[in-house]
C-alpha cells in the first residue's frame, strides 16, 4: 500500500499525489507498471482531478492499454475502489490490480464540499441541507433519547475529538496536528449546534493506493502480507427520511453491511475479536453512534467507553489511531484507501512513527465509511488481518 501525506497540497497537482501514493504501494509489493492487469481509480469531483472516467489515473501511471475504471460512491469511493479490485482478481479475472483513490478538495475554491447532487430526496426533504446541520440533529435526537444534557453531551462528543486529535498529533501525514484540551475543544465557535469546530472534519488533498493479489500467492510479493475477511457495502433507499418509521440517530445502512462484514469474516463477538477500528468521523457524533451501530458498544451506551478510554490509543479497540478523519480531512475519493492503509501498517506492526504502533498485536482490523444524506446513505465495512 502506500499513502502521501493529506493536507493542503498546493505545490502538487493530483496527478502527482497519484504517482507518489503509487510508487510506494508498488515498491512495497515489488511490481512493476507492466505487472498489473486492472486498475480501478476512486474519485468523487472529476472536475477537480482534470479529467473525467479512469483517465487521470491512466495519464498519470503512463498505463499501457490496461482498463482503469473509475469509481464514485459517495464517501465509500475508496472503498469500492478496492472492492472492484478484489472482485477482480477473486474471480480470477485478473493476477495483480490496483486500487488508488485520490481528491484534491483544496483546489475547489469551497470551504467545505460542493454540491454533491444527491437527488430529489434532498430538495424535497431537506432544503439547504448541510452535512453539519444533518448530523447536528443527530447530535440533539441522541441527546434526548439517551438522557444527556447539552452540556454532558458536548463533553462525551470532544473526548473523541480529543482522542483522535492526540493520535494524529504523532502522525506525519496527517494534515492537522495540533492537540487542542478538551476546554479548548468544547468551547470552540458553535458551526450547527451543537457541533462544535472541533466536532467536525475539514477537507483536504490526498491520495492512498493498494496493490491486491491472490490470497494464495500474497507471500511471493512480501513476507507479511494483509488478507481482506470481508467488503460489505450497503446503500438504504431514502425509506428513512420518508416516514417515521426512523429515529433519526441510528443509522441502517450502517448496520446492516456491518452484521454482513461479520458474517463473512466469521466473527461472532466484534468487542472482543476487533483490534483496531478506522471509523468514518466526518463529525464525533458520527463516530459515537457507529460504535454502537457496529455492535461494539451497546446501543446508547457508548458514552461510558468513549469516557472509560476503551477506543484510546492504549485502550481495548483503538479507533482512529492514525488520527481519522478529524486530523487528515476528508479527500472523499482517497479516505477509505487510506484508513485501509493504517489498519495495514498496525496489523503488520510498522505504524511510524513507532509511538504510534499498538503494543497488542493486532491482528484484525475494520474501516468504515459513509456518505450521502443521513436517512438515505451509502455505506462501507471492510475488515482485514494478518492471517490467512
Amino acid at each position: 500500500m502506500g499513502c502521501t501525506k493529506f493536507g493542503e497540497q498546493w505545490d502538487k497537482s493530483s496527478e502527482d499525489l497519484i504517482v507518489e501514493a503509487y510508487k510506494e504501494a508498488a515498491e512495497d509489493a515489488g511490481i512493476e507498471i507492466k505487472d498489473i492487469d486492472a486498475a480501478w481509480y476512486a474519485s468523487c469531483f472529476e472536475e477537480v482531478n482534470v479529467g473525467r472516467g479512469g483517465i487521470p489515473l491512466a495519464r498519470a501511471l503512463k498505463f499501457p492499454n490496461i482498463p482503469v475504471t473509475r469509481v464514485e460512491n459517495f464517501c465509500t469511493s475508496g472503498t469500492e475502489a478496492i472492492r472492484g479490485a478484489c472482485y477482480a482478481v477473486a474471480s480470477g479475472a485478473c493476477d495483480i490490480a490496483l486500487a488508488l483513490g485520490c481528491e484534491k478538495l483544496k483546489d475547489t475554491g469551497f470551504g467545505g464540499l460542493p454540491d454533491l447532487g444527491t437527488g430529489e430526496e434532498s430538495r424535497f426533504y431537506y432544503p439547504n441541507l448541510t452535512a453539519p446541520g444533518m448530523f447536528a440533529q443527530i447530535a440533539n435526537a441522541y441527546f434526548a433519547k439517551y438522557g444527556l444534557s447539552r452540556e454532558e453531551g458536548k463533553r462525551v462528543l470532544a473526548r473523541i475529538s480529543w482522542k483522535s486529535h492526540q493520535n494524529g498529533a504523532m502522525n506525519p501525514r496527517a494534515h492537522l496536528r495540533s492537540t487542542p484540551s478538551m476546554d479548548i475543544i468544547i468551547n470552540a465557535p458553535i458551526i450547527s449546534d451543537p457541533l462544535g469546530l472541533f466536532d467536525c472534519c475539514g477537507v483536504s488533498d490526498g491520495a492512498a493506493a493498494a496493490i491486491v493479489v491472490p490470497a494464495d500467492k500474497a507471500k511471493e510479493f512480501r513476507p507479511d502480507p494483509i488478507y481482506i475477511k470481508a467488503l460489505q457495502i450497503s446503500l438504504t433507499p431514502a425509506t428513512g427520511i420518508g416516514h417515521q418509521s426512523w429515529d433519526g440517530i441510528h443509522l441502517e445502512s450502517t448496520r446492516v453491511p456491518g452484521v454482513k462484514a461479520y458474517e463473512e469474516a466469521g466473527i461472532k463477538n466484534p468487542r472482543e475479536e476487533i483490534s483496531l477500528m478506522e471509523l468514518h468521523d466526518c463529525f464525533s457524533i458520527s463516530e459515537l453512534i457507529t460504535y454502537e451501530s457496529l455492535q461494539i458498544s451497546p446501543i446508547g451506551k457508548a458514552r461510558k467507553d468513549v469516557e472509560d478510554g476503551f477506543f484510546d490509543l492504549d485502550g481495548k479497540i483503538p479507533c482512529q489511531s492514525d488520527g481519522g478523519l478529524k486530523c487528515f480531512g476528508h479527500p472523499i475519493g482517497a479516505s477509505g484507501i487510506r484508513m485501509a492503509y493504517e489498519i495495514y501498517k498496525q496489523l503488520q506492526g510498522k505504524a511510524e512513527p513507532e509511538e504510534r504502533q499498538l503494543k497488542t498485536n493486532p491482528i484484525l482490523g475494520l474501516t468504515h465509511n459513509h456518505g450521502g444524506i443521513c436517512g438515505s446513505l451509502v455505506c462501507s465495512v471492510a475488515m482485514f488481518g494478518n492471517e490467512l
